[in-house]
Order: C-alpha cells, then sequence, then structure tokens
C-alpha cells in the first residue's frame, strides 16, 4: 500500500500509512484501544469510522517518546503473535483429534 508496515508472519500489526499527517495506525483490542486513549489522549486516539470500532488506533508520533511508542508497538505485536498462536494450536488440535487412515494391504 505503499508505506512502511510492521509483520508478523507476513500479517499488520502496525502501519505508518498516516506517516504523511505525523501518524502511525496500531491494531489493539478495543479495550486496549480505551486505555491508550484515555492514559494519554494527545497520542492516541481511534481510526475513523468502522476500522476504529475494530480496534484500529492511531498513534501521533510527534508527541510519543521512544518508550511509548516502543510500549505500543509491543502491545500490537502481542496481540497478533497470541492470535497466531491459539490458531496454530487450534489447527494441530484438530489434525490430532483426526487420525489419519490407514491403507489397507489385501492379505498374503
Amino acid at each position: 500500500m505503499n508505506h512502511p508496515d510492521f509483520r508478523l508472519n507476513n500479517q499488520i500489526f502496525a502501519t505508518l500509512s498516516g506517516q504523511e499527517k505525523g501518524l502511525g495506525v496500531l491494531n489493539l483490542t478495543l479495550d486496549q484501544q480505551a486505555a491508550f486513549v484515555s492514559d494519554q489522549p494527545s497520542i492516541f486516539f481511534p481510526v475513523q469510522g468502522g476500522w476504529g470500532r475494530m480496534g484500529m488506533t492511531y498513534i501521533n508520533l510527534n508527541e510519543a517518546d521512544e518508550s511509548i511508542m516502543a510500549g505500543a508497538l509491543k502491545t500490537a505485536y502481542q496481540n497478533l503473535h497470541e492470535k497466531q498462536s491459539v490458531k496454530k494450536a487450534t489447527k494441530k488440535s484438530i489434525k490430532s483429534a483426526n487420525p489419519a487412515k490407514t491403507t489397507r494391504r489385501p492379505l498374503q
């Protein structure tokens, strides 16, 4: 999309899509978004519309210091990591619940 992004296993957890306006975008849970916005309203605010209602959150890059940016990126990264780990574990348990079929061989 012609802007830098941050990925884990080819899935995006943060972008610099608003970089020309001094903004980054983080993929947070709604609870995390609410906490970040209430703690630092000059730094964090929801993306407009449906994306914001799904947890997409702007970070004001001009206002955030390095430790705030690092913490916010780590939070978004951990969300995606946890989601991918759960998905991977679910796939494994489904595979183990469905044992492989054995092929029959004729008696000799």
